[in-house]
Order: structure tokens, then sequence, then C-alpha cells
């Protein structure tokens, strides 16, 4: 199976820059569309459900003919009604098997966790995919776990789909793909230098 990219916004659009952040991050999405990134997730806490609707939308018809699977962070009713593949969950949203009850089958569910108990619990409950962080220092995201954590977690669930994240950069991206499914990154991603990647 290939490696799983996964490219995740910067968290940077507010109400007050909306116009020319959204217009950057659509031309981000397209530039990862052509470069075959495997996902984005659209990851905006500082604007209203109204404001990520209409980025999602513009998002989801950017994606929709491609091999991008396009998903938003926490809010799954957001991504069903923008036509987007499916929702990255936190430990504040629902839990996975909610979401696996009660959207379509093949939604796509993908689950933060920081530990193997979270992962396993992710699996359990019918989530796609788990990304597992911090791998390496990363900003305001606490102690790094380190890639024997990554690896313990990566061989207790195998089949399931471990994307590692966290301090990912072009120094360790290869060290991390030889364990993990596949990485997830905001800053390394955002110039998509992926075509050197995938």
């Amino acid at each position: 199976m290939d490696s799983i990219i996964y490219l995740i916004t910067d968290g940077e659009i507010t109400s007050e820059n909306y116009a020319e952040k959204s217009r950057k991050t659509l031309d981000l999405i397209k530039r990862a569309v052509d470069a075959n990134i495997s996902l984005i997730q659209i990851r905006e806490k500082q604007i209203s459900a109204k404001l990520i609707f209409s980025l999602a939308s513009k998002a989801a018809e950017i994606t929709k003919n491609s091999t991008t699977k396009l998903l938003i962070n926490d809010r799954a009713d957001i991504a069903l009604a923008a036509n987007a593949d499916g929702v990255h969950l936190t430990a504040n949203s629902l839990s996975a098997e909610i979401i696996r009850a009660n959207f379509p089958k093949d939604f796509i569910v993908g689950v933060s966790t920081h530990s193997l108990e979270k992962a396993q619990e992710a699996k359990n409950q019918g989530a796609n995919f788990a990304t597992f962080s911090p791998i390496f220092h990363s900003p305001n995201k606490g102690e790094p776990v380190g890639l024997d954590a990554l690896r313990e977690v990566c061989e207790t669930l195998k089949p399931f789909p471990i994307i590692a994240l966290g301090g990912i950069d072009e120094t360790n991206y290869r060290e991390v793909l030889q364990i993990a499914d596949g990485f997830a990154a905001i800053r390394f991603l955002k110039e998509v230098r992926c075509k050197v990647i995938v």
C-alpha cells in the first residue's frame, strides 16, 4: 500500500482575514491534489460554522474528481453538508462509534490519538485510521512520544492504519514512513514539496 500523506491546514483563518487566507488555502488544496496527496484536513478553529462550510464546499469542488480525500476537523455535520469525504475527530468530538452509526457507510472517520489505548479504541469503534502524536517536538504539543512508541502502536494494531503526526519534516519523514502507514503535517507540507515524497 502506498504511504498516506496527510496535509492539515494551518488554522490561521479568521473572520477578518477570511477572503485572503481562504483563497490561499484553496490554492494549497489545489496544489496538494495535483501532487496526489492522500488526505487533506480543513482544521480552522477560529472561524464560524458558516465560514467552515463555505471553505469546505469550495475545497470539495477541488478534490471531488481526484484521489485526494477531504476531511473536516471535528464537524461531521459540516463535512457531510459540504460534500467532503469525512471527518477528523479530536478528544472533544463525538466518538467514532457514533459517527459510524449515523453517517454514510463510506464516510471516512479519522481520530486523533496520543496513546496505544486511544488508538485501539479508535480501531474498535470503526474508525478508518488514527493519527498518533506527537512523534517529535512540535510547538505546544507536549512531550514527544518518539519512534519506539510509534512502532509499538503500528505493530500492535496492524493492519489498522496509523498516521504519524508532530514535528515531521524533510529530515525525518523517511524514517517515519519505515514504521507508520503515513504521516501528517502542517508546516512541512504547506509548500507542497510532496512531489519529492509521493
